[in-house]
Protein backbone atom coordinates (compact mmCIF):
# COMPACT_ATOMS: atom_id res chain seq x y z
CA UNK A 1 0.00 0.00 0.00
CA UNK A 2 2.86 2.35 0.83
CA UNK A 3 4.36 1.81 -2.63
CA UNK A 4 1.02 2.58 -4.28
CA UNK A 5 0.71 5.82 -2.31
CA UNK A 6 4.16 6.82 -3.56
CA UNK A 7 3.14 6.04 -7.16
CA UNK A 8 -0.07 8.03 -6.68
CA UNK A 9 1.93 10.98 -5.36
CA UNK A 10 4.35 10.81 -8.31
CA UNK A 11 1.48 10.66 -10.80
CA UNK A 12 -0.12 13.77 -9.37
CA UNK A 13 3.17 15.64 -9.18
CA UNK A 14 3.55 14.97 -12.91
CA UNK A 15 -0.07 16.08 -13.47
CA UNK A 16 0.41 19.33 -11.54
CA UNK A 17 3.66 19.98 -13.44
CA UNK A 18 1.82 19.46 -16.73
CA UNK A 19 -0.95 21.84 -15.71
CA UNK A 20 1.63 24.42 -14.64
CA UNK A 21 3.13 24.15 -18.13
CA UNK A 22 -0.34 24.70 -19.60
CA UNK A 23 -0.85 27.83 -17.53
CA UNK A 24 2.63 29.34 -17.82
CA UNK A 25 3.58 28.36 -21.37
CA UNK A 26 0.60 27.17 -23.39
CA UNK A 27 -1.62 30.07 -22.34
CA UNK A 28 0.83 32.45 -24.09
CA UNK A 29 0.31 30.66 -27.40
CA UNK A 30 -2.56 32.13 -29.48
CA UNK A 31 -5.72 30.11 -29.01
CA UNK A 32 -6.60 27.74 -31.79
CA UNK A 33 -4.74 25.04 -33.70
CA UNK A 34 -1.23 25.97 -32.47
CA UNK A 35 -2.30 25.87 -28.81
CA UNK A 36 -4.03 22.55 -29.45
CA UNK A 37 -0.78 21.12 -30.91
CA UNK A 38 1.14 22.28 -27.83
CA UNK A 39 -1.31 20.38 -25.61
CA UNK A 40 -1.07 17.02 -27.42
CA UNK A 41 1.73 15.67 -25.15
CA UNK A 42 -0.40 16.58 -22.11
CA UNK A 43 -3.39 14.73 -23.54
CA UNK A 44 -1.20 11.65 -24.04
CA UNK A 45 0.25 11.81 -20.53
CA UNK A 46 -3.16 12.23 -18.91
CA UNK A 47 -4.42 9.16 -20.79
CA UNK A 48 -1.46 6.98 -19.77
CA UNK A 49 -0.78 8.17 -16.20
CA UNK A 50 -3.53 5.99 -14.63
CA UNK A 51 -1.75 2.91 -16.00
CA UNK A 52 1.05 3.60 -13.49
CA UNK A 53 -1.36 2.74 -10.67
CA UNK A 54 -2.90 -0.56 -9.56
CA UNK A 55 -5.28 0.46 -6.77
CA UNK A 56 -8.91 0.68 -7.90
CA UNK A 57 -9.51 3.81 -5.84
CA UNK A 58 -6.41 5.69 -6.99
CA UNK A 59 -6.75 4.51 -10.59
CA UNK A 60 -10.44 5.38 -10.83
CA UNK A 61 -9.99 8.86 -9.38
CA UNK A 62 -6.97 9.62 -11.56
CA UNK A 63 -8.60 8.29 -14.73
CA UNK A 64 -11.82 10.21 -14.18
CA UNK A 65 -10.15 13.46 -13.10
CA UNK A 66 -7.29 13.55 -15.63
CA UNK A 67 -8.08 11.31 -18.60
CA UNK A 68 -11.64 12.55 -18.96
CA UNK A 69 -12.37 15.84 -17.25
CA UNK A 70 -8.95 17.53 -17.37
CA UNK A 71 -8.41 16.56 -21.01
CA UNK A 72 -11.82 17.85 -22.02
CA UNK A 73 -11.26 21.10 -20.12
CA UNK A 74 -7.88 21.50 -21.82
CA UNK A 75 -9.53 20.83 -25.19
CA UNK A 76 -11.81 23.81 -24.55
CA UNK A 77 -8.85 25.81 -23.22
CA UNK A 78 -7.06 25.26 -26.54
CA UNK A 79 -9.73 27.38 -28.20
CA UNK A 80 -10.05 29.94 -25.41
CA UNK A 81 -13.25 28.46 -24.01
CA UNK A 82 -14.42 26.66 -20.89
CA UNK A 83 -13.57 27.04 -17.21
CA UNK A 84 -9.79 27.16 -17.75
CA UNK A 85 -10.03 30.33 -19.84
CA UNK A 86 -11.14 32.30 -16.75
CA UNK A 87 -8.62 31.60 -13.91
CA UNK A 88 -5.95 34.33 -13.56
CA UNK A 89 -3.86 32.49 -10.96
CA UNK A 90 -1.81 29.32 -11.31
CA UNK A 91 -3.30 27.66 -8.22
CA UNK A 92 -6.83 28.45 -9.39
CA UNK A 93 -6.03 27.00 -12.84
CA UNK A 94 -4.62 23.75 -11.39
CA UNK A 95 -7.54 23.32 -9.00
CA UNK A 96 -10.21 23.81 -11.67
CA UNK A 97 -8.36 21.61 -14.19
CA UNK A 98 -7.55 18.71 -11.88
CA UNK A 99 -10.76 18.46 -9.84
CA UNK A 100 -14.32 17.71 -11.01
CA UNK A 101 -15.58 21.10 -9.89
CA UNK A 102 -17.28 24.04 -11.52
CA UNK A 103 -16.88 27.41 -9.83
CA UNK A 104 -20.26 28.90 -9.01
CA UNK A 105 -20.81 32.34 -10.57
CA UNK A 106 -22.57 35.08 -8.66
CA UNK A 107 -26.18 34.63 -9.66
CA UNK A 108 -29.54 34.20 -7.92
CA UNK A 109 -30.39 30.62 -6.94
CA UNK A 110 -32.35 28.60 -9.45
CA UNK A 111 -36.01 27.80 -8.90
CA UNK A 112 -36.91 24.30 -7.76
CA UNK A 113 -39.17 23.78 -10.81
CA UNK A 114 -36.72 24.04 -13.55
CA UNK A 115 -45.49 -10.70 -18.80
CA UNK A 116 -44.45 -14.21 -17.70
CA UNK A 117 -46.77 -17.23 -17.91
CA UNK A 118 -47.01 -19.39 -14.81
CA UNK A 119 -44.64 -22.37 -14.92
CA UNK A 120 -46.25 -25.71 -15.50
CA UNK A 121 -46.08 -27.76 -12.30
CA UNK A 122 -45.17 -31.38 -12.77
CA UNK A 123 -43.77 -32.66 -9.49
CA UNK A 124 -42.39 -31.49 -6.12
CA UNK A 125 -38.76 -31.87 -7.27
CA UNK A 126 -39.40 -29.56 -10.21
CA UNK A 127 -41.13 -27.06 -7.89
CA UNK A 128 -38.14 -27.10 -5.56
CA UNK A 129 -35.74 -26.58 -8.46
CA UNK A 130 -37.81 -23.70 -9.84
CA UNK A 131 -38.09 -22.05 -6.43
CA UNK A 132 -34.35 -22.39 -5.98
CA UNK A 133 -33.70 -20.77 -9.37
CA UNK A 134 -36.17 -18.00 -8.58
CA UNK A 135 -34.49 -17.27 -5.24
CA UNK A 136 -31.08 -17.19 -6.94
CA UNK A 137 -32.45 -14.78 -9.55
CA UNK A 138 -33.93 -12.50 -6.89
CA UNK A 139 -30.66 -12.50 -4.93
CA UNK A 140 -28.70 -11.73 -8.09
CA UNK A 141 -31.01 -8.82 -8.96
CA UNK A 142 -30.79 -7.45 -5.40
CA UNK A 143 -26.99 -7.65 -5.50
CA UNK A 144 -26.88 -5.88 -8.86
CA UNK A 145 -29.18 -3.13 -7.57
CA UNK A 146 -26.92 -2.77 -4.54
CA UNK A 147 -23.96 -2.50 -6.93
CA UNK A 148 -25.81 0.34 -8.70
CA UNK A 149 -26.24 2.07 -5.35
CA UNK A 150 -22.57 1.52 -4.53
CA UNK A 151 -21.50 3.11 -7.84
CA UNK A 152 -23.68 6.14 -7.10
CA UNK A 153 -22.54 6.51 -3.49
CA UNK A 154 -18.86 6.07 -4.40
CA UNK A 155 -19.08 8.65 -7.16
CA UNK A 156 -20.94 11.11 -4.98
CA UNK A 157 -18.41 10.63 -2.17
CA UNK A 158 -15.46 11.32 -4.49
CA UNK A 159 -17.09 14.39 -6.02
CA UNK A 160 -18.18 15.73 -2.63
CA UNK A 161 -14.64 15.37 -1.29
CA UNK A 162 -13.34 17.30 -4.31
CA UNK A 163 -15.90 20.05 -3.81
CA UNK A 164 -15.01 20.20 -0.10
CA UNK A 165 -11.34 20.61 -0.96
CA UNK A 166 -12.20 23.49 -3.30
CA UNK A 167 -14.35 25.11 -0.60
CA UNK A 168 -11.45 24.91 1.87
CA UNK A 169 -9.45 27.13 -0.51
CA UNK A 170 -12.28 29.66 -0.68
CA UNK A 171 -14.09 28.63 -3.85
CA UNK A 172 -17.85 28.28 -4.04
CA UNK A 173 -18.66 25.37 -6.35
CA UNK A 174 -21.69 24.07 -8.16
CA UNK A 175 -23.37 20.94 -6.70
CA UNK A 176 -22.26 17.66 -8.26
CA UNK A 177 -25.66 15.93 -8.02
CA UNK A 178 -29.17 17.29 -7.79
CA UNK A 179 -31.23 14.51 -6.19
CA UNK A 180 -31.22 12.14 -9.21
CA UNK A 181 -33.76 9.90 -7.47
CA UNK A 182 -36.36 12.66 -8.07
CA UNK A 183 -35.84 12.83 -11.84
CA UNK A 184 -39.10 13.17 -13.75
CA UNK A 185 -37.64 12.17 -17.12
CA UNK A 186 -34.48 10.73 -18.65
CA UNK A 187 -33.60 14.17 -19.99
CA UNK A 188 -34.05 15.60 -16.50
CA UNK A 189 -31.98 12.77 -14.97
CA UNK A 190 -28.97 12.97 -17.30
CA UNK A 191 -29.08 16.68 -18.08
CA UNK A 192 -29.96 18.30 -14.76
CA UNK A 193 -29.48 15.83 -11.90
CA UNK A 194 -26.77 13.18 -12.51
CA UNK A 195 -23.04 14.06 -12.38
CA UNK A 196 -23.49 17.69 -13.40
CA UNK A 197 -19.76 18.25 -13.89
CA UNK A 198 -19.69 15.74 -16.74
CA UNK A 199 -22.81 17.29 -18.23
CA UNK A 200 -21.32 20.77 -18.11
CA UNK A 201 -18.10 19.64 -19.82
CA UNK A 202 -19.75 17.47 -22.50
CA UNK A 203 -22.15 20.22 -23.58
CA UNK A 204 -19.49 22.66 -24.92
CA UNK A 205 -17.00 20.01 -26.09
CA UNK A 206 -19.36 17.60 -27.89
CA UNK A 207 -23.04 18.59 -27.94
CA UNK A 208 -22.76 22.20 -29.14
CA UNK A 209 -20.06 21.55 -31.83
CA UNK A 210 -22.02 18.56 -33.18
CA UNK A 211 -25.15 20.69 -33.50
CA UNK A 212 -23.22 23.41 -35.32
CA UNK A 213 -21.63 20.93 -37.73
CA UNK A 214 -24.87 19.10 -38.54
CA UNK A 215 -26.84 22.35 -38.91
CA UNK A 216 -25.17 22.69 -42.32
CA UNK A 217 -26.45 19.26 -43.37
CA UNK A 218 -29.88 18.77 -41.80
CA UNK A 219 -32.67 20.94 -40.41
CA UNK A 220 -31.83 22.78 -37.19
CA UNK A 221 -34.50 21.06 -35.09
CA UNK A 222 -33.05 17.63 -35.93
CA UNK A 223 -29.52 18.55 -34.82
CA UNK A 224 -30.64 18.29 -31.19
CA UNK A 225 -31.30 14.57 -31.53
CA UNK A 226 -27.99 13.91 -33.31
CA UNK A 227 -26.18 15.98 -30.68
CA UNK A 228 -27.73 14.04 -27.81
CA UNK A 229 -26.91 10.61 -29.27
CA UNK A 230 -23.30 11.47 -30.18
CA UNK A 231 -22.75 13.08 -26.77
CA UNK A 232 -23.91 9.91 -25.02
CA UNK A 233 -21.72 7.84 -27.35
CA UNK A 234 -18.65 9.89 -26.39
CA UNK A 235 -19.58 9.53 -22.71
CA UNK A 236 -19.78 5.76 -23.21
CA UNK A 237 -16.38 5.69 -24.92
CA UNK A 238 -14.79 7.65 -22.07
CA UNK A 239 -16.32 5.21 -19.58
CA UNK A 240 -14.73 2.38 -21.58
CA UNK A 241 -11.34 4.10 -21.18
CA UNK A 242 -11.87 4.40 -17.42
CA UNK A 243 -12.98 0.75 -17.24
CA UNK A 244 -9.81 -0.26 -19.12
CA UNK A 245 -7.70 1.67 -16.61
CA UNK A 246 -9.52 -0.07 -13.75
CA UNK A 247 -9.82 -3.62 -15.06
CA UNK A 248 -6.90 -3.83 -17.54
CA UNK A 249 -8.97 -5.93 -19.93
CA UNK A 250 -10.02 -5.13 -23.48
CA UNK A 251 -13.44 -3.46 -23.68
CA UNK A 252 -16.50 -5.48 -24.62
CA UNK A 253 -18.34 -2.22 -25.53
CA UNK A 254 -21.29 -3.05 -23.29
CA UNK A 255 -20.77 0.23 -21.43
CA UNK A 256 -20.76 2.17 -24.71
CA UNK A 257 -24.01 0.48 -25.69
CA UNK A 258 -25.47 1.41 -22.31
CA UNK A 259 -24.93 5.07 -23.05
CA UNK A 260 -26.07 4.73 -26.66
CA UNK A 261 -29.33 3.22 -25.35
CA UNK A 262 -29.65 6.14 -22.93
CA UNK A 263 -28.92 8.67 -25.69
CA UNK A 264 -31.44 7.20 -28.12
CA UNK A 265 -34.02 7.02 -25.33
CA UNK A 266 -33.44 10.66 -24.37
CA UNK A 267 -33.72 11.69 -28.04
CA UNK A 268 -37.01 9.78 -28.40
CA UNK A 269 -38.25 11.32 -25.17
CA UNK A 270 -37.45 14.85 -26.40
CA UNK A 271 -39.27 14.15 -29.66
CA UNK A 272 -42.34 12.87 -27.79
CA UNK A 273 -42.33 15.89 -25.48
CA UNK A 274 -42.25 18.29 -28.41
CA UNK A 275 -45.08 16.56 -30.23
CA UNK A 276 -47.31 15.10 -27.48
CA UNK A 277 -46.60 17.08 -24.30
CA UNK A 278 -49.50 19.46 -24.88
CA UNK A 279 -51.97 16.58 -25.22
CA UNK A 280 -50.59 13.93 -22.89
CA UNK A 281 -48.18 14.10 -19.96
CA UNK A 282 -47.29 11.65 -17.21
CA UNK A 283 -47.54 12.67 -13.59
CA UNK A 284 -44.24 12.76 -11.70
CA UNK A 285 -45.68 10.09 -9.40
CA UNK A 286 -45.57 7.75 -12.39
CA UNK A 287 -42.65 9.13 -14.41
CA UNK A 288 -40.09 9.20 -11.57
CA UNK A 289 -40.32 5.45 -10.77
CA UNK A 290 -40.29 4.66 -14.51
CA UNK A 291 -37.10 6.67 -15.00
CA UNK A 292 -35.35 5.00 -12.06
CA UNK A 293 -36.45 1.51 -13.11
CA UNK A 294 -35.25 2.13 -16.67
CA UNK A 295 -31.84 3.45 -15.58
CA UNK A 296 -31.30 0.66 -13.04
CA UNK A 297 -32.54 -2.08 -15.41
CA UNK A 298 -30.30 -0.94 -18.28
CA UNK A 299 -27.40 -0.59 -15.83
CA UNK A 300 -27.88 -4.20 -14.72
CA UNK A 301 -28.15 -5.26 -18.37
CA UNK A 302 -25.15 -3.39 -19.84
CA UNK A 303 -23.20 -1.20 -17.39
CA UNK A 304 -22.49 -3.54 -14.48
CA UNK A 305 -21.66 -6.88 -16.22
CA UNK A 306 -18.03 -5.93 -17.09
CA UNK A 307 -17.45 -4.93 -13.45
CA UNK A 308 -19.12 -8.05 -12.05
CA UNK A 309 -17.43 -10.34 -14.57
CA UNK A 310 -13.99 -9.06 -13.54
CA UNK A 311 -14.78 -9.21 -9.79
CA UNK A 312 -14.41 -5.44 -9.46
CA UNK A 313 -16.65 -5.10 -6.42
CA UNK A 314 -15.04 -8.01 -4.55
CA UNK A 315 -11.54 -6.70 -5.25
CA UNK A 316 -12.60 -3.21 -4.26
CA UNK A 317 -13.92 -4.51 -0.94
CA UNK A 318 -10.60 -6.28 -0.37
CA UNK A 319 -8.89 -2.99 -1.09
CA UNK A 320 -11.00 -1.29 1.58
CA UNK A 321 -9.66 -3.84 4.08
CA UNK A 322 -6.07 -3.22 2.95
CA UNK A 323 -6.55 0.54 3.34
CA UNK A 324 -8.13 0.08 6.78
CA UNK A 325 -5.23 -2.11 7.93
CA UNK A 326 -2.70 0.36 6.55
CA UNK A 327 -4.33 3.26 8.41
CA UNK A 328 -4.47 1.15 11.56
CA UNK A 329 -0.77 0.37 11.32
CA UNK A 330 0.10 4.03 10.68
CA UNK A 331 -1.86 5.14 13.75
CA UNK A 332 -0.01 2.58 15.90
CA UNK A 333 3.38 4.02 14.92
Amino acid sequence: MEGEIKNFTKVWIVAITCLSYCYLITSRIPKGFLRLISLLPIFYLFITLPLSLSSFHFTGVTSFFLTWLANFKLLLFAFGQGPLSQPNKLFHFILVASLPIEIKPNRPPKSEKDRNPSPQISNPIQISHQVSNFIKLVIKIVLLVLHCCQVYLSLETILTMSATLACIFGFEVEPQFNKPFLATSLQNFWGHRWDLMVTSILRPTIYNPVRRIFSHIIRQEWTQYIGVIITFFVSGFMHEVIFYHLLRVLPTWEVTWFFVVQGVSVAVEIFIKKNLASRWQLSSVVSTPLVLVFVVATSIWLFLPPLVRNNYFDKRFEEYLIIANYIKNVLRM
